[in-house]
């Protein structure tokens, strides 16, 4: 607190750092959003950040939450992306949104690594498909699975024989 008055001085401290002097939970998750969206595109560090008007190296510290994403950056990000705002905080997990221990709760979607390579592939891929909804998907996920499970079961019995 300054001696002068009740306020808190901020100054000097580690602003968007954790104790530990990590990046913000938040600000990780921005930048993975950043990153998703990116690579969903098929854009590159140099691309996005040629139409924000910076280094790929800024492109890279967004990304990694190692810089914080201003207000009106992430507007040019959302406009540049083609996603609202919002996009860079969805699907932000509860424990870091609530800063909580994770929750009892948690979903597959919600561990499901949307960094990974095969996964940013396979989200991809769905993509594509047209006219295809969600429980369409769905279907067909079963369907494959079961055969997959029939392949198995063909293969074991025929193992034994």
């Amino acid at each position: 607190m300054s001696s002068d008055d009740n306020t808190i001085d901020l100054r000097g401290r580690n602003r968007g750092r954790t104790a530990t002097r990590t990046p913000n939970p938040v600000d990780v998750h921005v930048g993975s959003r950043v990153r998703l969206r990116r690579t969903l595109l098929g854009m590159s560090q140099e691309k996005l950040a040629e139409a924000l008007g910076l280094t790929f190296q800024q492109v890279q510290k967004y990304e990694r939450g190692a810089n914080r994403v201003s207000a009106s950056r992430m507007y040019d990000l959302s406009r540049a992306l083609g996603v609202p705002v919002s996009f860079f905080f969805d699907d932000m997990p509860a424990e870091i949104a609530a800063d909580k221990a994770a929750s009892p709760e948690a979903t597959l979607a919600d561990s499901i690594d949307l960094t990974s390579r095969a996964n940013l592939e396979l989200i991809r891929n769905l993509e594509r498909l047209p006219d295809v909804t969600a429980r369409d998907l769905r279907e067909m996920i079963g369907r494959l699975a079961r055969g997959v499970e029939e392949i198995n079961s063909t293969v074991k019995l025929g193992d034994a024989a």
